[in-house]
């Protein structure tokens, strides 16, 4: 009888053996298999040899690494309500609301309004962003106390104030500087007469 030194069946491999497994990606090489790889006579550590940084002229100025430029924030109101699932930030840029790992994003040029409700009772407080498009998302929050309703409808109504401008305060805007115009040139015309 032969006897054999060492295993000769190969480890299996799959899913149900390791957990890790993803097809079509080759299985890490053992010990064994690299030393077999490596020839005799040649050095183990082949190490890539460090490269030097090429030398700059005498008097030159060094180059300064560009940094992604991110976008100032403006020193505006900032609002943001949040649970252990849910999220309201309201600021310069939009409004955004998250649930778990379900994120929106809302520009202000995408926004038609903005509404919040209270719960009648609990203490859940509701904010709706309305599109354009006749599309709403609501997100509730849940607060600590009934009491956080006023302040957070507040420091939401600063922020709107601030940076939302409804379509309609701008065309009324625009026709009362029509109008005014209109007004002033017709009195000029009448004092001329």
């Amino acid at each position: 009888m032969e006897q054999r030194i060492g295993s000769s069946s190969q480890p299996l491999e799959g899913a149900g053996f390791d957990p890790a497994f993803i097809p079509g990606l080759t299985s890490p090489a053992s010990g064994r298999e690299e030393d077999a790889k490596a020839k005799p006579g040649e050095p183990e550590d082949t190490a890539p040899e460090p490269e030097t940084e090429p030398e700059s002229e005498p008097g030159a100025e060094p180059e300064e690494e560009a940094a992604p430029e991110e976008e100032a924030a403006p020193d505006g109101p900032v609002f943001e309500a949040s649970d252990r699932r849910a999220r309201v930030v309201a600021d310069h840029s939009g409004v955004r609301l998250r649930l778990d790992d379900q994120e929106c994003e809302f520009r202000w040029d995408e926004i038609g309004a903005v509404e919040t409700e209270t719960a009648r009772f609990g203490k859940r407080w509701t904010v709706t962003v309305h599109t354009p498009d006749r599309r709403w998302y609501p997100l509730e929050v849940e607060a600590p106390s009934r009491s956080r309703f006023a302040e957070w409808d507040t420091a939401l109504d600063a922020v709107l104030d601030e940076y939302f401008e409804d379509d309609a305060d701008k065309a009324t805007e625009s026709t009362e500087a029509t109008e005014s115009t209109g007004a002033t040139e017709s009195t000029e015309d009448d004092t001329e007469k």
